[in-house]
């Protein structure tokens, strides 16, 4: 009897394997299906409950400080950028290779997604910054990738009829489209959400600050920028930014608050309004961060605007024994500063409101950040600050101190060269050499310069703003043709002079004469 083949050709066979580039594909479309759910949900609770950002900060959180300190020295304020596009192309690297590895089975796939999923869930719960409600973002995540995978693994898994007409290609295909638009929304969606929060507009509203005592004018000569050195006081979007914090928190005023507690008489909880109302001080200061190198571009200086902290503590009553003004920032961030350098006037302590004659910018903490002169940023500058506890160092370890950094921080007596630069070639004869030098808090009283070891000699300096800012300064020195090298060292009003030994960042700044090689024709 003839076999028609019908039965054959009409029922499916067993399912045969997915080809490689289809697996892969399931895995890749699954993480960015997770990442957009998880972001969109997280755009309706806060954003750093994203768990790709959670993930982020709590890799920024556990990693060592002298790999931190090289990724500040080496990136830059690019650094969170690297971080991100790092652990970018490690998600989508591991997820193809999940995926090509469930060519016969979901399962290889599936777990590893809900591996990612578990390590999100881990970091938001970590988040201190986040409450129970931020685990409903890794938690969509998670379903989102995993029923994703299991959906495409299953579209591109063909029965034979199927295989013929080439029907589970056009379904794949249609399937991962649609996952790759309804990704793109989520993403997008989150983003929007997120953005609703409008810090910038409540930043205009608040309009200009006006400062019932003024910072006295910048005087004439109080840099030599025509020479070489930066101008005096730093434009905003030049001034130097470090941070741990992935994307800039916004914070309107309308939803800030300070709360002022601990150590203290009588608990204080202020509004912005509380704030701006009062009457404001300017002061013209110069800012620091610990990570700045010899000769590196971690200092800035700015006119800001807000209260006297000693005040805010006044009003609270600060008990015997308290240590430590322990602040958070709306982020979580903590810093511990000396309380005896809060409550010191003739220092200036302040919570300030604006820089430069406008709000605070919000990468620079708007709506309200800490400003303590003479102290590195990491226990005197929390931005974004929400919470000022008065304790003691024993109570609590702030972010810095818990990794090894130093306690009370004081700014180190620097200089550095800004002109010629490094490696520069330059007309034999004389040579304009040209920089900063900063002391916060004790002042500079004089910088000298000297070629190829020779001989020390004065530089002139800039007309003294305060103590708390720094100084310009400029020397003309005699070279003949060839290579040079060139270094500088300032001496502080307390008579101290900046040491040759060199000492890395950690743990309370670096130490050293800033020495540049240039060429002479």
């Amino acid at each position: 009897m003839a076999d028609t083949g019908t039965p054959h050709e009409t029922r499916s066979a067993p399912p045969g394997r997915v080809r490689a580039w289809k697996a892969a594909l399931c895995g890749v479309l699954a993480l960015f299906a997770a990442l957009a759910a998880g972001h969109l949900v997280a755009g309706l609770i806060a954003v750093n409950a994203s768990p790709y950002l959670a993930v982020g900060n709590g890799a920024i959180d556990l990693t060592p400080s002298p790999v931190k300190d090289f990724a500040v020295r080496t990136f830059g304020t690019h650094d969170k950028l690297v971080l991100l596009c790092g652990m970018a192309v490690v998600l989508v690297v591991v997820s193809a290779l999940a995926g090509a590895a469930s060519r016969r089975s979901v399962w290889p796939g599936a777990v590893v997604i809900t591996l990612f999923g578990v390590v999100g869930v881990v970091a938001v719960a970590a988040r201190p910054d986040l409450d129970t409600v931020a685990l409903l973002a890794p938690v969509a995540s998670l379903l989102a990738g995993v029923g994703v995978f299991v959906a495409l693994h299953r579209a591109a898994r063909p029965g034979m009829a199927a295989a013929a007409t080439g029907t589970t290609r056009r379904t794949f295909l249609s399937t991962g489209a649609g996952v790759v638009v309804g990704s793109a929304l989520a993403g997008v969606g989150g983003q929007l959400l997120a953005g609703s929060k409008d810090a910038a507009s409540s930043r205009t509203a608040v309009g200009r600050l006006v400062p019932a005592r003024t910072a006295p004018a910048i005087p004439a000569g109080a840099d030599f920028a025509a020479l070489g050195t930066p101008p005096f006081v730093t434009p905003n979007r030049e001034f130097y930014r470090v941070d741990t914090a992935l994307t800039v928190p916004q914070v309107r005023t309308e939803d800030w608050s300070l709360r002022l507690h601990g150590m203290v008489e009588r608990e204080r909880v202020y509004s912005y309004s509380d704030i701006r109302d009062r009457p404001l001080v300017e002061r013209t200061i110069t800012m620091t961060c610990v990570s700045n190198e010899v000769g590196g571009p971690y200092v800035s200086t700015a006119n800001f605007v807000g209260v006297d902290l000693a005040d805010l503590l006044d009003e609270a009553g600060v008990r015997p024994g308290a240590e430590q003004l322990f602040s958070t920032s709306v982020d979580g961030w903590t810093s511990g500063t000396p309380v005896a350098a809060a409550l010191d006037r003739d220092r200036g302590a302040m919570l300030a409101l604006g820089m430069n004659g406008e709000p605070l910018p919000l990468e620079h903490g708007f709506p309200a950040r800490l400003v303590i002169p003479g102290l590195y940023g990491y226990v005197s500058a929390t931005k974004w600050v929400t919470e000022l506890e008065v304790t003691t160092w024993q109570a609590r370890r702030a972010y810095w101190l818990q990794r090894g950094w130093g306690e009370q921080a004081p700014i180190k007596t620097q200089s550095r060269i800004d002109s010629p630069k490094g490696f520069a070639t330059v007309g034999a004869g004389t040579v304009r050499v040209a920089g900063v030098a900063w002391a916060q808090h004790t002042g500079v009283a004089a910088v000298e310069v000297r070629v190829d070891n020779g001989p020390w000699q004065q530089a002139t300096l800039s007309t003294e703003v305060n103590v708390d800012t720094w100084r310009m300064w400029h020397a003309e020195l005699t070279v003949p043709p060839g290579s040079h090298q060139v270094s500088c060292r300032a001496r502080d009003r307390s008579g101290y002079t900046q040491t040759q030994e060199r000492a890395g960042t950690v743990p309370d700044g670096a130490t050293g004469w800033h020495t540049i090689s240039f060429t002479a024709k």
